[in-house]
C-alpha cells in the first residue's frame, strides 16, 4: 500500500525534523528514521492502530512523544499529522475523511 501526506502534515513532519536536527544531526535522522518506519506498519497492516474516531487512527512512535495520525483512502494510507501527543490533541481533526 502507498501512502502520502496531508499537506500540513507533511510541513509539520518536516519542521519537527528540523527542530531536532538543530538539537542534533543524529536526533534528526533517529526521528526520520522512526517515522519512516512507522509508516511501513502502517502499510503493512493499517488496522493495527488505536482508533480515534470513525475512520482514523494513531501510531504512537517509541522513543519520541509523536503520533502518526492516519486514515486509508482506497489504496492509500493518508498521514493526516505528524502529532506531538503533548499538545493540541485534535488540532489535525479538520483534516480528516
Amino acid at each position: 500500500m502507498n501512502y502520502a501526506f496531508h499537506p500540513a502534515a507533511r510541513r509539520e513532519y518536516l519542521e519537527t525534523v528540523d527542530y531536532y536536527d538543530r538539537i542534533s544531526p543524529e536526533l534528526g535522522d533517529a526521528f526520520i528514521s522512526e517515522v519512516e518506519a512507522g509508516i511501513v506498519s502502517i502499510c503493512e497492516n493499517p488496522a493495527a492502530w488505536l482508533p480515534l474516531a470513525r475512520g482514523i487512527r494513531r501510531f504512537r512512535t517509541r522513543t519520541f512523544p509523536y503520533g502518526i495520525v492516519y486514515t486509508v483512502r482506497q489504496d492509500q494510507i493518508l498521514v493526516l499529522a505528524v502529532m506531538h501527543l503533548h499538545r493540541r490533541p485534535g488540532y489535525w481533526r479538520n483534516r480528516g475523511p
